[in-house]
């Protein structure tokens, strides 16, 4: 999490509590002498005129104070912008800016590296795509030796050319296809960048 200045919001809420405050004790003050109107204008102790504008002055604060309490919504809200909270749990990689930057709306201040879910990029030949569908078990191979189960959750329905850094036995014209293989990481050995291999029972 990181967070900008709070310091304008916050006085924008304080100054909003503030207003509604006032507003709440005019408005319990106008609803006592309103009521004492009332008791009154039968006995013809308080004219017609004043009985309204007693009541009319009532509907006014409380009219006022309904959007005073808007007003203590949009600040509250304001200083929860001031929150930037990573989508998922993971490692700061970089921070991207320096406390007292000026950022605009957007701009990025931390790289960070997702640690859960955990996934693979893998790719698999035209003729074995048929073989594969979502949901199928896959077993996932570390330099170690250790192994992990996963599953696959994506398959990609655009063909592309074999990555140079993945190593077939086939042509590297030959298409491929890009799948995403998500794995089970209890002991959280694996890390981001770990080259693995995947193997599915077709």
């Amino acid at each position: 999490m990181c967070s900008i200045d709070d310091t304008p919001y916050d006085s924008q809420l304080k100054e909003a509590l503030a207003m509604a405050d006032s507003i709440k004790a005019n408005l319990d003050n106008a609803e006592i002498l309103l009521n004492r109107r009332l008791e009154l204008i039968d006995i013809g102790a308080v004219s017609q005129e004043d009985l309204d504008n007693a009541q009319a002055k009532r509907d006014q604060l409380a009219a006022d104070l309904v959007a005073a309490e808007a007003n203590i919504a949009v600040a509250q809200d304001n200083i929860s912008y001031t929150q930037a909270y990573a989508p998922t749990d993971g490692i700061i990689l970089t921070r991207i800016r320096e406390p007292g930057t000026v950022v605009n709306p957007a701009d990025p201040v931390y790289t960070l590296s997702v640690s859960s879910p955990v996934w693979i990029r893998a790719f698999v030949n035209e003729p074995e795509l048929g073989k594969i569908h979502y949901g199928m078990a896959a077993e996932i191979y570390t330099d170690t030796g250790r192994c992990y189960p996963g599953t696959i959750g994506f398959i990609s329905p655009v063909a592309e050319f074999t990555p140079k850094t993945v190593e077939t036995t086939q042509l590297r014209t030959d298409l491929v296809y890009r799948i995403r293989v998500y794995a089970d990481n209890p002991d959280n050995q694996l890390v981001q960048g770990m080259p693995v291999t995947v193997k599915v029972k077709l």
